[in-house]
């Protein structure tokens, strides 16, 4: 397996809980194209938000969302409890 992409359901919202690329085909696009084909499936379910949260330090994955048409719209203080990074919080609206 190459990558990866896990999402919750609840009623018209989805939240990805993870994408994960293997660092050996890393910056090929394979994250675009789930990310992608994900929110193809939302529209395609009717789906009216989807949220994420992501490491604040992971500029790679930032970047792809905000390419993708996510907005950060929040943080959670020191989220992750081994680095006490904080998270960003994204959400995209579907039309």
């Amino acid at each position: 397996m190459q990558a990866f992409l896990v999402a919750s359901v609840l009623d018209r919202e989805r939240e990805i809980e993870n994408i994960v690329v293997a660092e050996s085909v890393r910056r090929q696009g394979l994250g675009k194209q789930l990310l992608d084909e994900f929110l193809r499936l939302c529209q395609k379910e009717a789906a009216k938000m989807i949220f994420l949260e992501v490491r604040e330090s992971n500029l790679a994955a930032r970047k792809l969302y905000e390419k993708c048409g996510f907005a950060a719209n929040g943080r959670r203080p020191r989220y992750y409890p081994e680095s006490e990074e904080d998270a960003i919080l994204y959400q995209r609206v579907l039309p």
